[in-house]
């Protein structure tokens, strides 16, 4: 199977560098994550780590994303504090931005450099959430309300 891979879009990878070098501090904060918007802005955001568990800097993006009145992303990638560059997101991340965001390219790192993927080419042959939603209107069973 071959991916078509998309322009690196360098400017959001100096965004996320930015504030990974600047908001990442100590073990609270070690990813940052910057996602362009389809009218070209930019949003920024960093993990939350907790050994509980915690929300990945993608995932704290989509939500400050949405705070801005910002549902489309069009593109976004994850750095690593302490210089690490380019991370690729996690499988939980790549889950839910492809079930958020079905188009979003993800500037990942390879031996062969920087590359844009598309989010259903970093998870083939995936469970796709909206597929098991119920249409509006409907009971679980697919009678529509008031009719059963």
């Amino acid at each position: 199977m071959t991916i078509r891979t998309g322009p690196v879009d360098h400017e959001l990878i100096e965004a996320a560098s930015h504030v990974a070098a600047t908001r990442c501090r100590g073990d609270n904060h070690t990813m940052a994550a910057a996602a362009r918007a389809g009218d070209g802005r930019i949003v920024t955001a960093v993990n939350a780590y907790h050994f509980t568990g915690g929300p990945c800097a993608e995932l704290v993006l989509i939500g400050a994303a949405a705070a801005q009145g910002i549902y489309d992303l069009d593109t976004i990638v994850a750095v690593g504090d302490r210089d690490r560059g380019v991370v690729s997101p996690c499988g939980r991340c790549r889950q839910v931005l492809l079930d958020y965001f079905p188009a979003i390219g993800v500037i990942v790192g390879t031996a062969g450099g920087l590359r844009t993927l598309p989010i259903a080419g970093l998870l083939p042959e995936s469970y796709v959430w909206a597929d098991h939603q119920l249409d509006p209107g409907e009971t679980g069973d697919g009678v529509p309300l008031g009719t059963g």
